[in-house]
């Protein structure tokens, strides 16, 4: 027996469909889960990566028109990973990451649930280089700034694991760190550029905040 319930729903991204399991909401929370808790994840934010946040929707339908030819491609903090999914299902050269032990296990069955070939994952913690990651071309993610510490973190992970002239697409929905966090990236040679979005996604959520995007 789980000891939190799910939910299945149909996400449409433009012309592309997926069927997609998640948490039935932000109250779940697996108390028999050691492994997240030996990580330091809480029953507070142990259920953060099993939603589909309007953020998410938002990094899905930007990226979705983007010339991906040649590009290696990273989602951090994938969470259920529909931008991953549907760059997957592109061709892309998508890797997926996050920090939660149970990320993997959602992705993996709707990668196989919407008939797709198996995608690259690896876990990864922010304060940390993964030196098996490598390095991307391309390196998105949507709402991952939600610690004080984050910009920070985030910003030399990214620096570490991008190439040269690596481009970063980041949507951000008003988080008080996303100044500190394009400072660390100016900081680090990063160009900027953003642009403002407003938008009632599922269920009539409204999410407002920025597309940010950097590229050195």
């Amino acid at each position: 027996m789980l000891n939190y319930q799910l939910k299945r729903e149909t996400v449409q991204v433009n012309s592309n469909e997926f069927s997609i399991c998640s948490l039935l909401d932000n109250q779940q929370f697996d108390k028999d889960d050691h492994e997240a808790a030996a990580l330091g994840i809480t029953s507070s934010n142990w259920s953060l990566f099993g939603i589909i946040w309007p953020a998410s929707h938002i990094l899905a339908a930007e990226i979705s028109t983007f010339n991906f030819v040649g590009k290696r491609v990273l989602e951090l903090g994938c969470g259920i990973g529909l931008a991953s999914l549907l760059l997957h299902k592109m061709k892309i050269d998508i890797t997926a990451s996050d920090y939660h032990p149970r990320a993997k296990e959602f992705l993996d069955r709707n990668v196989s649930e919407n008939n797709l070939s198996p995608i690259k994952f690896q876990r990864v913690d922010f304060e940390k280089k993964t030196d098996s990651l490598g390095k991307f071309d391309l390196i998105i993610a949507s709402d991952i700034l939600y610690q004080p510490h984050q910009a920070q973190f985030v910003s030399s992970f990214i620096s570490s694991h991008s190439n040269h002239d690596g481009e970063v697409v980041l949507v951000d929905p008003g988080r008080e760190n996303r100044s500190k966090f394009t400072a660390c990236m100016t900081a680090l040679g990063y160009n900027h550029q953003f642009k403002n979005f407003n938008q009632t996604g599922a269920a009539g959520i409204r999410c407002k905040g920025q597309i940010l995007h950097y590229q050195r």
